[in-house]
């Protein structure tokens, strides 16, 4: 509930801003032309709906936008739950380990129904401070206030043992006239802390922020315009906080501008600070065809180096195909170079929501999120995690509606390994929305939201539906730990009660200092008005090294078959038998996955409690002598990770052709 006031929130301020430029201006349309004065203050009076494929609207995520694609009947709102029952209790884990500490509720004082909810998460922290925390989200608490503030953000003093919601006298944010997106910064560099938001007071709906006035002092803070536009969307943050780098004390902003001179493609821009924030500069990275999303920036924390995480979308929805893109700029933000274009494959959810996907359909699409995840990198080794469907398939047709997923880069974000499935449970329960960070120890952390230990997901009714795991690396993602509980408790899905929004978060940015990695979430423990609605959580997880062993990551199973390094005689065979010493993952099993001399199988069945996988060929492809069968590295998934690459030969035979006798001639008689 708390997200979708957010969202509601945000997206009326964004349309009210974007009502002083021209492209939002009232026309008599045709017949997709709305004239009705809309009750919420996120959508502009007489908004003209026929414009919201020209202006980008329904590609952008931010709260206004999403607004407006509801009003105009093109998606689907929020609404309180359907059910009247709330009889079960949150469920709390017993467990022996797990990652974290005590989870923190970041929302003190007081709540007013139905403006509750805190949605969408980026954390920061002071690095000469390791105490002083400040964790920025979306907060609807004055989504009806003059100007709009639809911005919070919870500051701790005490390392996130205890945090205070930021609220001035007048019972809002600090943040006045902003519209959400939430990015928060501490710069060492001038010992201040930075806010950035969609700002109505920054152009319309632009970037602008709030920075501290006193330094080190998150309680104080003055109003500032990163950039002046009217369709900014979804931006991200980083700032270098190496003295050594040669970019030290940059501050950089990453978007997507949908403003006319980029059409609706939503081009990507990095927006840079030199000199603590007073001016900027602005770069183009991408040209908006096709449409790149920004999903995230950060920065290496040795060489200074910055990197985008962005991601093509395929056009959107479910069927649309996603690929993962980087881009690098090694001279402070003057030019960037697209350095990996990785593998397409099919996004997480369960049904659409115009152009986006979501996890959730039930009362209505709930919950968008396209696969983003969040990059980190130390010393040119660069890491990402992000979510996928658990079948290669639209995942609207699929039994598993998202898995986790992990790829690493050792050459500055050029190639990436093969991907690593980080969740290892063996169901079909979804995995999505993942952050990570890397510590300047070389942990490196995962969080995401899991369906594992819950799956009751009635949207505002206390019945446990997913809880935060997570899995770490103590050698800089070579190898993992196991993946285990994060939060303490099995969350309910919140209900997101305000119909001009949708609930959910659309991301969380987690940090790393030099003792912990530390992170916040979007949960529904809490209820208000009986129904359970959404407050942002926070723990953290030392990012010291620790004593337990690492295994492998996702250890690669055991592949065997009893044709191998046998002498086969007889008719050539057309059947090969595969075991295994961990189940497979039917899903990712294909025929193609096995070669005998280089010629792929044409069926494939798995049997044997899916230890053993039996590959038929139309036609034998075995020949006289020596035979190969391969499988490649990572073609299928076993014993919660790719297989390992498998290679071995075998001899045939034929059977040789005994000749028939040739009679011999009936000797003559001796005379």
């Amino acid at each position: 509930m708390r997200v979708v006031v957010s969202l509601c929130m945000v997206l009326a301020g964004i349309l009210l801003a974007l009502l002083s430029f021209d492209r939002f201006s009232v026309q008599a349309q045709q017949k997709y032309s709305n004239t009705t004065r809309s009750a919420d203050p996120l959508v502009p009076a007489l908004f003209d709906c026929s414009k919201i494929h020209e202006l980008g609207i329904d590609k952008q995520e931010n709260l206004r936008a999403r607004a407006i694609m509801i009003f105009c009947g093109e998606a689907q709102g929020g609404s309180a739950s359907s059910a009247g029952t709330y009889s079960q209790v949150v469920q709390r884990l017993l467990k022996p380990v797990g990652y974290g500490t005590t989870d923190v509720d970041l929302i003190t004082g007081t709540e007013t129904f139905p403006d509750v909810t805190q949605s969408t998460t980026f954390t920061a922290g002071n690095p000469d401070n390791p105490l002083q925390i400040v964790v920025a989200y979306n907060d609807t608490r004055c989504r009806n206030a003059n100007p709009i503030n639809i911005s919070g953000a919870s500051v701790s003093e005490d390392g996130g043992t205890t945090f205070t919601r930021l609220t001035q006298a007048s019972g809002c944010s600090p943040f006045s006239n902003t519209i959400g997106d939430p990015v928060v910064l501490y710069s060492r560099h001038s010992a201040t802390w930075y806010t950035i938001w969609l700002d109505p007071a920054c152009g319309g709906q632009g970037l602008g922020g709030y920075k501290s006035t006193t330094p080190s002092d998150p309680n104080s803070w003055t109003h500032f315009c990163v950039f002046s536009e009217g369709a900014a969307d979804r931006e991200s943050g980083w700032v270098d906080n190496n003295s050594s780098s040669p970019h030290y004390g940059n501050i950089y902003i990453s978007w997507n501008d949908f403003n006319v001179d980029c059409g609706a493609g939503g081009c990507l821009f990095v927006r840079v600070s030199t000199d603590d924030g007073n001016t900027w500069t602005s770069y183009q990275v991408t040209s908006g065809s096709p449409f790149i999303r920004d999903v995230q920036i950060t920065g290496d924390l040795v060489t200074g180096d910055v990197y985008i995480a962005g991601m093509d979308e395929g056009g959107g929805g479910l069927a649309g195909a996603r690929v993962n893109r980087f881009y690098r700029s090694t001279d402070g933000g003057n030019t960037w170079t697209n350095t990996y274009i990785g593998p397409s494959f099919f996004g997480p959810g369960r049904c659409g929501n115009d152009y986006f996907a979501c996890m959730y359909c039930s009362p209505s699409p709930g919950w968008l999120h396209m696969g983003w995840g969040e990059p980190a990198a130390i010393n040119h080794v660069v890491h990402y995690v992000y979510a996928q469907c658990g079948q290669n398939a639209a995942c609207n047709t699929a039994s598993d509606h998202g898995d986790v997923y992990y790829i690493r880069s050792t050459d500055s974000g050029v190639t990436f390994a093969t991907p690593v499935k980080l969740n290892t449970d063996t169901g079909t329960a979804s995995q999505w929305e993942p952050n990570l960070s890397v510590s300047p120890s070389g942990t490196v952390f995962a969080v995401w939201y899991d369906e594992r230990t819950g799956g009751t997901c009635t949207a505002g009714v206390n019945t446990p539906c997913y809880q935060m795991f997570a899995r770490k690396s103590t050698d800089n993602g070579v190898t993992w730990l196991p993946d285990m509980a994060f939060s303490d408790v099995v969350s309910p899905l919140p209900a997101q009660p305000e119909t001009g929004n949708v609930g959910g978060s659309d991301y969380d940015y987690q940090i790393a200092v030099a003792t912990s990695h530390r992170t916040a979430w979007v949960d529904g423990r809490v209820a208000i008005n009986g129904i359970q609605q959404q407050d942002v959580f926070f723990d953290s997880e030392p990012s010291v090294a620790g004593t337990p062993t690492p295994t492998p990551t996702a250890p690669p199973c055991s592949v065997t078959s009893p044709t191998c390094g046998s002498l086969v005689t007889g008719t050539p065979p057309t059947d090969f038998i595969i075991t295994l010493s961990d189940p497979v993952d039917p899903a990712t099993v294909q025929a193609s996955d096995l070669t005998v001399n280089g010629i792929p199988a044409d069926s494939v069945v798995v049997s044997n409690g899916n230890t053993t996988i039996d590959f038929f060929f139309n036609t034998s492809p075995v020949v006289e002598g020596v035979n190969t069968m391969h499988i490649p590295p990572g073609a299928f998934n076993c014993g919660g990770g790719p297989v390992a690459e498998f290679t071995c030969t075998f001899r045939y035979k034929a059977p040789r052709v005994t000749p028939t006798p040739r009679p011999r001639p009936t000797p003559l008689p001796r005379p």
